[in-house]
């Protein structure tokens, strides 16, 4: 039959035999051609790490895919370096002809092969699977806070997607946080008395609605400068200007808010203050010993601000008050601060974490009730660490001062801390004293009065994820094996140090020993940040500073960042693995969070997000849509989304950002695994809700 076709075409006119020659002809080039431009596109480079110690080499079998070098061991994709024919196949240009097609299909091997590289070939049994991740040795935050299961069952809201985007109407317009402005939870409250009204009270059904930008909103400005000054514009808030103004807080100054450094216990300015506590007691070495800082009721984080000049790392934190906005001061000005109180619950920390923590007029009465409040600091401050009280009671006369001084001296006696310092700054007109905590129990048995309690036995000191605080202490770790023993080494050794406490026959997150899995999960985030995100998907890092990893492991990311001038959030989900005292171990700092509900942060806070493998894991306990909704609230405009997940949920979450004006600046998949990278945009709806957004 084939053969009678051609003898029927042989039979035609040889004009018209010529035409059909010529329009296959063309036809043939045109595919070419677009062939050869699609091709052209070259995908960032990111490889599984090449020199992991030899001993996972056989343990964690890596891709085949490698990277691509000259003899100079340097991967050709980061020095931009075209691949002639010699780099390629050992052979020179002049050495043989190529045709345009030859030299096509050579260019789009290369390029097949870097983009492989960017998602490698994974073995199930390989460390970093993340998909089939296990929590090894480390329980949840779900297991350690039994009651969270309740907690969460009103977030479990499963529905269709609707894309019909509105602005919020709600009171707090431009500066709405879910879980924080919930006012009908809030009024049905049946006391304030502890400040149940700062506390987290998240809505039944998460919000869908977009938040507003504020009139006049400009792109932020870039650290250093931010330090000192940000647009006003973009956070037009000035309550704080008139009550703190003369403490040097915060002033105006045309279209700018001015951040002069000051506080209210440090109105000439926080570098002096910094100074006097280390001259104080000079065992507070900032930078070396003390690496990780809690500042309670941190004001516009000043304190916090200055000390990353001492290389010091400081988790500042203040409700939501009426110190207008404070807070959000702090994240515009790139200083790291969430908003929480010293309330009924726990702190969203492990215990034994802090080496310092801080408190300057924070007006927090911790002398009350048995103490309760100071005996939360107790369960976060590491043993041997230090708290540094500036208050009124330390240095005034006054008959409140004097009495709140005497039951602070009884019950920090009672606590066993040791009062290292007491001493007044001459400049600041104020006084200090620090106490340190004991790096041992004998203390706690040679009491004669057993008050504060001990703590039971079975109460877990790291569950912190919505339990009450309870008046009592925890005992001391005293087993050489066991966290809190000894501290940690000094900075900056202590970033790729791994914790003395993780041992070989320690099940790691990824089924190896904890210790190996800790060494490679940092070699493979050093790989994955240096050969594909600050090159390779389009981001200005000069332009980035609050990033917030939303999934955490190890801190693996945060510290493949460290040399950058980012600081990085690492959060932890409840649901994962608890390897947040990892983190603080070496020297960064993280928190604990459920994402089928808000973060505590203000919009417009972040510059960067990242989520390894977080979405898809958290479909399966609630709405994907409004967690991407949350995503967006919280980036700046012209903030970075980067996703690591499965293809399905990438698909998922690229459609939403499409929907909400995104710009989707890549995107690649390989099998099941996929990779994106999104910048958000000003695009807002114009419509607002008819009603209320339902909040209870």
């Amino acid at each position: 039959m084939g053969l009678g076709k051609i003898l029927r075409l042989e039979r035609l006119p040889s004009s018209f035999r010529f035409s059909k020659v010529t329009i296959v002809l063309f036809i043939s080039l045109c595919l070419v051609s677009v062939w050869v431009v699609l091709s052209s596109t070259v995908g960032p480079v990111e490889i599984f790490p090449q020199n992991i110690k030899s001993v996972l080499k056989k343990q964690f079998p890596v891709s085949d895919s490698r990277p691509l070098e000259d003899n100079s061991g340097d991967t050709l994709s980061e020095r931009n370096v075209n691949f002639s024919p010699k780099n390629k196949l050992g052979e020179t240009e002049k050495s043989r002809v190529k045709t345009a097609e030859e030299n096509a299909k050579e260019k789009q091997d290369d390029e097949v092969m870097a983009k492989d590289e960017m998602l490698p070939d994974r073995e199930p049994s390989e460390l970093l699977n993340e998909t089939n991740a296990q929590n090894g040795a480390w329980t949840t935050l779900d297991q350690e806070s039994r009651n969270e299961k309740e907690v969460q069952a009103s977030s479990l809201q499963r529905g269709v997607v609707n894309y019909d985007w509105k602005l919020c109407n709600v009171t707090a317009g431009a500066d709405y946080i879910p879980c924080l402005d919930n006012e009908e939870a809030i009024k049905r409250l049946p006391t304030t008395k502890h400040y149940e009204h700062r506390e987290r009270h998240c809505p039944h059904k998460p919000p869908t609605c977009l938040v507003s930008l504020p009139n006049g909103y400009r792109k932020p400005i870039k650290w250093p400068k931010s330090r000192d000054k940000v647009w006003y514009y973009n956070v037009p808030h000035t309550k704080l200007v008139e009550y703190k103004g003369h403490q040097n807080w915060v002033k105006v100054s045309g279209d700018y808010l001015i951040f002069p450094g000051g506080g209210t216990q440090f109105k000439f300015g926080a570098p002096h203050y910094i100074s006097v506590i280390q001259e104080s007691f000079p065992d507070i070495a900032w930078g070396k010993r003390i690496r990780v800082v809690l500042d309670v009721g941190c004001g516009v984080a000043s304190f916090g601000g200055h000390l990353f000049d001492k290389d010091v790392l400081t988790m500042s934190f203040a409700p939501k008050d009426e110190h207008e906005a404070q807070v959000q001061f702090a994240l515009e000005r790139g200083i790291p601060a969430i908003l929480a109180v010293m309330g009924t619950k726990r702190l969203p920390f492990p215990s034994l974490v802090f080496d310092v923590i801080h408190c300057a007029r924070c007006r927090v009465p911790w002398h009350i009730e048995g103490g309760m409040l100071l005996l939360e600091l107790n369960r976060l401050l590491r043993p041997g660490g230090f708290f540094v009280w500036s208050a009124t009671p330390v240095y005034q006369k006054k008959d409140e001062d004097i009495g709140i001084w005497k039951a602070m001296l009884e019950l920090t006696k009672s606590m066993c801390w040791e009062m290292v310092s007491k001493t007044k700054d001459s400049v600041n007109k104020v006084g200090l004293v620090i106490y340190r905590k004991p790096t041992n129990n004998d203390c706690y048995e040679r009491r004669v009065e057993n008050t504060p309690l001990l703590c039971q036995e079975s109460d877990d000191p790291n569950a912190s994820w919505n339990i009450p605080l309870q008046a009592c202490m925890h005992r001391i770790p005293m087993n050489p094996v066991d966290r809190g023993f000894y501290w940690p080494a000094q900075w900056p050794r202590r970033l790729e140090t791994t914790p003395y406490w993780l041992t070989k026959a320690q099940v790691g997150v990824y089924g190896k020993p904890a210790p190996e899995e800790f060494q490679a999960d940092y070699e493979h985030w050093k790989h994955v940040v240096s050969r594909s995100y600050l090159n390779g998907i389009g981001i200005t890092w000069s332009s980035v500073r609050n990033v917030m990893d939303m999934r955490s492991v190890y801190g693996g990311f945060a510290a493949a960042l460290c040399d950058l001038k980012v600081w990085v959030m690492n959060v932890v989900p409840i649901d994962s693995p608890d390897t947040l005292p990892v983190i603080y171990e070496r020297g960064l700092f993280g928190i604990y969070h459920d994402w089928c509900e808000s973060f505590n942060t203000y919009p417009r806070t972040y510059d960067l997000l990242h989520a390894d493998h977080l979405f898809s894991g958290l479909k399966k306990r609630c709405v994907l849509f409004p967690v991407i909704v949350e995503v967006d609230r919280i980036l700046r405009p012209e903030g970075k989304l980067i996703v690591r997940d499965e293809t399905k949920t990438i698909r998922e979450i690229e459609n939403i950002l499409k929907s909400l004006q995104w710009k989707i600046t890549m995107t690649y998949s390989k099998e099941n695994e996929g990779l994106l990278s999104a910048k958000k945009t000003n695009w807002r709806p114009q419509e607002e809700q008819q009603n209320r957004a339902t909040m209870s």
